[in-house]
């Protein structure tokens, strides 16, 4: 196996070009279990974690651009950590897979129980790739991601980072585990509140074949906001059993299936209780916003 060990992205891409079948590795936390265990042996491996393009953070035009190096870690030291990214960042691991992991290895691999995916796509992302000849291809989270494990990535192509679009409002993250820590998500849910357009995104992970958004939850929570006054006034009082409702809907958004960690019925179950307390905790946590003010 060749082991290439560039020291700038344009290294990197140069050989990409050369060899397109040599795969990245930075932390290497999810590609070294694939290697130890015999259950993946690429040609060549392309290590990028030197590349200092990849370990940016920056606003774009009004957007949020993650390079794709920035590590869990550094994720929590870079955002609140009331922050539906940082929470999520927070769940993966141990303290050492958080140090080494990156935002871009949790793309790559594009497992539906990715944590940091469902944040994502809560804040509807565009992943952005590079090529060999610099151009750039901004993609939605939604056309990136394609089925468990796959996406759009071209082989001569590197995640350059991800971008979004800020919003004002509250939102969290949300995992079920057989454990507290070190866990793969059995099922997680990001909710977003976007207050200045009066938007609600949920995303849920671990119970589909890519990362789901839940429309249905997310057109009945909106109509049922605005007829209650809450985007103007947060203190107005909404009714429990809409939280309940949202969390039905949520549920069924789902497409989960029976697997090691969970069977499908739960995992139906515990999105739907997810959907509730996310909910009930943005009426709350905007309400304790508007009354320090």
């Amino acid at each position: 196996m060749d082991v290439h060990l560039p020291r700038t992205l344009e290294e990197a891409l140069k050989v990409k070009a050369r060899q397109p079948e040599a795969v990245p590795i930075a932390g290497g936390t999810d590609l070294m279990v694939a290697l130890n265990f015999d259950r993946q042996r690429p040609p060549a491996l392309l290590d990028v974690s030197r590349l200092e393009d990849l370990r940016v953070w920056r606003r774009e035009d009004d957007a949020c651009f993650v390079g794709a190096g920035v590590t869990y870690t550094q994720l929590l030291q870079m955002l609140p950590g009331t922050h539906p990214l940082a929470q999520a960042a927070r769940t993966v691991g141990s303290v050492q897979i958080r140090n080494r992991g990156t935002l871009g290895g949790n793309l790559g691999t594009a497992s539906p129980a990715g944590d940091t995916l469902p944040v994502l796509a809560a804040y509807d992302a565009d992943v952005v790739l590079i090529r060999p000849d610099g151009r750039r291809r901004v993609v939605p989270w939604h056309a990136f991601m394609v089925g468990p494990k796959r996406t759009t990535l071209a082989p001569d192509e590197l995640i350059l980072g991800v971008q979004w679009r800020p919003t004002r409002g509250p939102g969290s993250f949300l995992k079920v585990g057989p454990r507290n820590a070190m866990v793969i998500a059995v099922v997680s849910l990001c909710l977003v509140a976007d207050v200045d357009r009066r938007r609600i995104r949920v995303a849920l992970g671990s119970v589909g074949p890519t990362v789901l958004r839940a429309p249905a939850a997310e057109a009945y929570a909106e109509q049922v906001l605005a007829a209650a006054g809450w985007w103007d006034d947060p203190a107005v009082e909404v009714a429990p059993q809409v939280a309940e409702e949202f969390g039905e809907r949520v549920a069924a958004a789902a497409r989960p299936i029976d697997d090691v960690r969970g069977t499908a019925a739960y995992r139906r179950h515990a999105c739907a209780v997810l959907g509730r307390r996310a909910f009930r905790w943005m009426l709350e946590d905007r309400a304790r916003e508007a009354a320090s003010c």
